[in-house]
This record gives structure tokens, C-alpha cells and sequence, in this order.
């Protein structure tokens, strides 16, 4: 199947919210469990080994700035969504196709896991 040509605002916009959704997950993995300062609790200890599983640590809560930026690319991810969803190009589409392609745009749009090595000036 040949590649689509999609417009390059388009592009650019679901890019965008990649990087963006990327981001902001890579930040969350990174913040506090709580957002507001908070007790932790104690595991169980397990009655035959003596190991604790479970329980959580203190959370000291998010900084003001950790609340902001959270906020800010909340925001720019949901706008970015909609200027997607509402991009005039999908309604040139067949009712039919619109899913397909916007499964395509996400495909092309994605960036590769690894990225790509020139194997003939590698060696």
C-alpha cells in the first residue's frame, strides 16, 4: 500500500503529540505517587519469610512547577488531539477510510524504537 500524503500541518500536529504524550509520561514516572503530601503505609510481612511486600513511602507531594508543567502538557496534548480530529482533511475521506487513515498517521508519524543504522557505513 502506497504512503499516504497527509498535510503538513497534519503531520506536524500528531508529531507533536507524540513527543508530547511521550513527555509527559516520562515525567510522571518521575513524580511523587501523590500529588499532595501524604503518608505512606506499612507492607504486610509475609509469616514464614519475614519479607515485606507492598506498602508505600512517604509522598512529599508535587512542587508547584511538577503541578504546572503537568498542566501545561495536559493541556497541550488535548489540544493537540482536537486539532487533529478536527483537521478538514479527514472529511475529503470516505466515511469508511477515516479510521484506517488516521491509523496511518499515527503509524508514519511515530517515532521508531530504535533508530536506524546505516548498515553499509556501519561495517
Amino acid at each position: 500500500m502506497a504512503e499516504r500524503q497527509f498535510p503538513e500541518d497534519l503531520r506536524a500536529a500528531q508529531v507533536r503529540l507524540h513527543q508530547a504524550t511521550a513527555e509527559l509520561a516520562a515525567l510522571c514516572r518521575t513524580l511523587p505517587w501523590s500529588v499532595e503530601p501524604m503518608p505512606g503505609r506499612p507492607g504486610t510481612e509475609h509469616p514464614h519469610t519475614g519479607e515485606v511486600t507492598g506498602g508505600r513511602e512517604d509522598s512529599p507531594g508535587w512542587s508547584e512547577e511538577q503541578k504546572q508543567t503537568v498542566k501545561r502538557l495536559r493541556m497541550e496534548c488535548t489540544d493537540l488531539s482536537i486539532r487533529i480530529t478536527t483537521h478538514s482533511y479527514w472529511a475529503t475521506l470516505e466515511e469508511q477510510r477515516v479510521q484506517e487513515a488516521r491509523s496511518a498517521l499515527k503509524a508514519v508519524t511515530r517515532p521508531s524504537p530504535t533508530p536506524a543504522v546505516d548498515v553499509a557505513r556501519a561495517a
